[in-house]
């Protein structure tokens, strides 16, 4: 069922997207900077609602087990790198937690949205969007184009994993192929920045 009527009004959402790594924190700081509009973030608000004390930290504990807690945080928050190890090896807890998550996330970017109803152009900034299907949060869909290889590379040094490791999370996701059918906007971030803010710049 479509969320739309729960959206006060006609903003501009646009809802960023592109594969892991691909540069869409780079390009969403740029924006934010460039045009000065709020910017939804929705793994941020996946952080928050798996904070200490919460209902859905508990049912992580409950499905997981203490030992998906950090041990060396000084609040007894959730290990992310351990949950994200988790649910990128097994899909069974991948579908367990984006059960649980993504439902949540959306009634959050919604509130968001009627919160800042007075702006008048909004960046969400939705790494699953496709996947998750987010797709009827916004009015049109920028997509972040990196190629594999690059994307690859930066997925292990941030995340010091190897290649093959990064090749299964990669997989994971809808290929750019498939997004782009469904993307209004490409944006290139290859090696020359200069591509993509040149199309941001023609945008706004």
């Amino acid at each position: 069922m479509s969320i739309q009527p729960k959206l006060k009004n006609k903003q501009r959402r646009i809802g960023l997207t592109g594969g892991i790594a691909s540069g869409k924190s780079t390009i969403a700081n740029y924006i934010k900077k460039y045009k000065d509009i709020p910017i939804l973030d929705a793994d941020q608000y996946s952080k928050e609602l798996i904070k200490p004390k919460s209902n859905n930290y508990e049912k992580i504990l409950a499905h997981f087990g203490p030992q998906i807690v950090d041990k060396y945080s000084s609040g007894n928050e959730i290990n992310k790198a351990l949950l994200k190890k988790i649910i990128f090896e097994k899909s069974i807890h991948r579908t367990w937690i984006q059960n649980l998550l993504h439902p949540l996330i959306k009634e959050k970017m919604i509130e968001k949205c009627n919160q800042f109803e007075e702006n008048k152009i909004l960046l969400l900034v939705i790494p699953l969007l496709f996947e998750a299907k987010f797709t009827d949060l916004c009015t049109e869909i920028w997509l972040v184009k990196c190629p594999r290889e690059i994307q690859k590379k930066r997925l292990m040094k941030r995340n010091k994993i190897g290649n093959n490791a990064a090749d299964k999370i990669i997989n994971l996701q809808l290929s750019f192929e498939e997004k782009s059918k469904f993307s209004d906007v490409i944006l290139d971030n290859s090696d020359d920045q200069k591509l993509w803010i040149n199309t941001i710049q023609k945008l706004f």
